[in-house]
């Protein structure tokens, strides 16, 4: 919702609708701020949100209450180590694939909402990727399989972690 169309329907509102009208602007503008990039995998496309700082890795998708279809959320590490990902406070099912620093997917887990249970990389990873639970399956992606455009995202963590 633009900024015109929401002071609009601010003019016009009353009481609540003026808390709701402020509500949805500050959550459009919100998701209007993330950076997204383009992933490919076998020939198949992901938007994934990144989650380059500390802050925003350690919220990832808490909170979220759906993800497209062909939406993700990609963590950028920028060093490699064993990573490690919960489902605490997130109530979408998701699958992560932990990747390693040539963009080759190490390893995948499923993981199931609201659990403590933690999942590691097996191996040294710089980057995570987390989409809709049974994304990768759908697509016979698996571990070996090359994931592209991480380029993208690493040169956008450098530039974050520089401010």
């Amino acid at each position: 919702m633009g900024v015109r169309a929401t002071l609009s329907v601010m003019t016009r509102a009353r009481g609540a609708d003026i808390a709701m009208a402020l509500a949805l602007f500050a959550a459009g503008s919100a998701a209007d701020a993330a950076e997204w990039v383009t992933l490919s995998i076998k020939g198949h496309e992901v938007e994934a949100e990144l989650a380059v700082t500390p802050a925003e890795r350690a919220r990832g998708l808490m909170g979220r209450r759906q993800l497209g279809p062909n939406q993700g959320m990609l963590f950028v590490y920028g060093v490699s180590a064993i990573q490690r990902m919960w489902m605490v406070n997130t109530v979408i099912p998701l699958s992560v694939a932990f990747i390693d620093e040539h963009g080759v997917i190490i390893n995948i887990a499923d993981m199931e909402p609201l659990s403590a249970r933690v999942h590691s990389s097996e191996a040294p990873a710089s980057y995570a990727l987390e989409v809709n639970q049974g994304w990768f399956a759908a697509r016979g992606i698996g571990p070996g399989d090359r994931v592209e455009g991480l380029d993208q995202a690493a040169s956008r963590g450098s530039a974050t972690r520089r401010k």
